[in-house]
């Protein structure tokens, strides 16, 4: 019986305390997410792949059914490898040929008109042609050093005893034993090929060439002084355009004094308005800071106006502020908390994720369509296209809004695009802007290749040679040059060059005259 110490439980108690660990449980539940949501992000970052494409899906992210209902995309299927057609497997034909022709064995009883013997081994007749079979064989011949031996004679006139003596030629590092090719491949070796400096001393001494790193850094130091003002006039132009892509990625640099190493950064500002149909060279321009204030890109863009794409770090409100700059979101970001939810539980059919990320699978259909498109008409296509998407997308989010819980991976996915909607589709209404910033995220593909191998820069300086050289180098790649081809060409002008016309050293106006020279021959 109860007691007074003891009240008796009542329904409504009862129901209380159920509810108490039903809140209880659906909160555990949400932090075991949260922690397993971490864990997946962690080892995909570690060890998995850093594609994104939607596939097929395997097992259910969220039980029950589904918030909204959403076709299943139609992928097309793709072309029978027997339809395909052929590749082409001929060697390009720019390279050089070097012809072997194999006779078969002939009695001297016969001559051709070239006086080789030509008769048959068989009858002891005459042979003639009647066509050959040709094949070709791909072969490497090794790169190999070479002295440069600069004979200046001296003469003495006989008369009035003057001396004449031609000038000296004029090196990229003054008295320095490197010649122009040997820098240019030092230095694309490294921020091209992510070949550390130690490591090149070791393939070079197997050439019997010793060079030691510390050798080679000095000339990677005195040749970006050389091609600073090249780097300063890459920047103007990279600025000078209507719009610029934005992003930063950290780098490890060398702290002395504290036993560690400390986190630099490394901005690029991309400028490639080639989708846009613009006949306009692209350009890239990396900056490097010792830290991530927002000071940085303020100062890096203080002369910078139009239109600035780039993600959500907040070091760029203060250039959104200032009116000189408008704000263009990218939607791969936008995309990505969708596929890291996604990813968390598996990848299900008709789960909330997957209808997310193929309505916005469906603005990136449209950007395949117009890509090459003049802005009037991207314009017009998106509006028509685009447009109607995007509301049902708006719709859609915001219906999700009260029906998940506020600290959710899903209300995380749902508020970042909602609250930067108005950047996210202001590439709507101008034909100028990308829907994404890919553009700055393929330019620090290399400088994350690059870390994996150097690990750390030396020193602030380090960080700033290496900015400078990632510029020139992917400028040439964005452009279709061969970044050592270029910087040997540079580096053996750039001496003698008028500083008032260092624009002409730029990638793509001596790619251009290359490639205008190579056809003329």
């Amino acid at each position: 019986m109860p007691t007074t110490s003891n009240p008796p439980y009542t329904v409504d108690s009862l129901l209380r305390v159920v509810e108490a660990y039903e809140a209880e449980v659906a909160l555990l539940k949400l932090m075991l997410d949260k922690l397993k949501l971490q864990v997946l992000r962690r080892d995909r970052a570690r060890f998995g792949a850093s594609s994104e494409q939607l596939n097929s899906p395997q097992i259910a992210l969220i039980e029950g059914q589904p918030l909204d209902e959403l076709p299943a995309s139609r992928t097309p299927p793709k072309k029978h490898a027997a339809n395909a057609p052929e590749p082409d497997r001929k060697l390009p034909a720019h390279l050089p040929r070097d012809t072997k022709t194999y006779r078969p064995e002939t009695t001297p009883d016969y001559h051709d008109t070239n006086g080789r013997q030509c008769g048959c081994i068989a009858c002891g007749g005459r042979l003639r042609l009647i066509g050959q079979d040709v094949s070709e064989q791909l072969e490497y011949v090794p790169a190999h050093f070479k002295a440069i031996r600069h004979v200046r004679p001296k003469f003495a006139c006989v008369a009035c005893e003057t001396i004449f003596q031609a000038a000296a030629p004029s090196r990229p590092i003054a008295r320095g034993v490197a010649g122009p090719g040997l820098l240019a491949h030092v230095m694309v070796s490294k921020y091209c090929d992510h070949i550390p400096l130690y490591r090149q001393s070791g393939i070079y001494a197997r050439d019997g060439v010793f060079i030691d790193r510390s050798t080679m850094v000095g000339w990677v130091n005195q040749g970006d002084e050389l091609l600073d003002p090249l780097v300063a006039a890459l920047g103007r132009y990279a600025l000078a355009g209507a719009k610029v892509h934005a992003d930063d990625t950290p780098v490890g640099v060398l702290d002395p004094g504290r036993g560690r190493t400390k986190t630099g950064r490394l901005w690029v500002y991309v400028r490639d308005d080639r989708p846009a149909a613009s006949q306009d060279a692209p350009a890239v321009w990396f900056q490097y800071s010792p830290d991530r204030k927002g000071e940085h890109p303020q100062t890096h863009l203080r002369n910078f106006t139009g239109i600035l794409q780039a993600d959500a770090y907040g070091g760029w409100g203060k250039l959104y502020g200032s009116g000189r700059v408008t704000e263009a979101a990218c939607w791969a970001h936008a995309r990505r908390p969708w596929w890291d939810l996604h990813l968390s539980l598996g990848r299900a059919p008709g789960s909330v994720a997957e209808q997310a990320l193929q309505r916005i699978a469906a603005l990136y259909a449209v950007e395949a369509d117009i890509r090459g498109q003049p802005p009037d008409e991207r314009r017009r296509q998106r509006q028509a296209r685009a447009g109607p998407l995007l509301d049902e997308l708006h719709a859609w989010l915001g219906a999700m809004v009260g029906r998940v819980a506020a600290k959710s991976e899903i209300a995380t996915a749902i508020g970042y695009s909602l609250t930067r909607w108005k950047a996210l589709t202001r590439y709507v209404d101008d034909g100028r802007i990308e829907i994404d910033n890919n553009a700055a995220e393929r330019a620090l593909r290399g400088v994350s290749l690059g870390r994996k191998n150097y690990l750390f820069m030396g020193s602030d300086a380090g960080g700033e040679r290496a900015a400078a050289i990632y510029s020139l180098v992917e400028t040439a790649k964005l452009n279709g040059i061969d970044p050592e081809a270029y910087l040997r060409d540079v580096l053996t002008r750039i001496a003698d060059h008028p500083i008032n016309r260092i624009d002409e050293l730029l990638p793509w106006n001596i790619g251009r005259r290359a490639g205008d020279q190579r056809e003329a021959a």
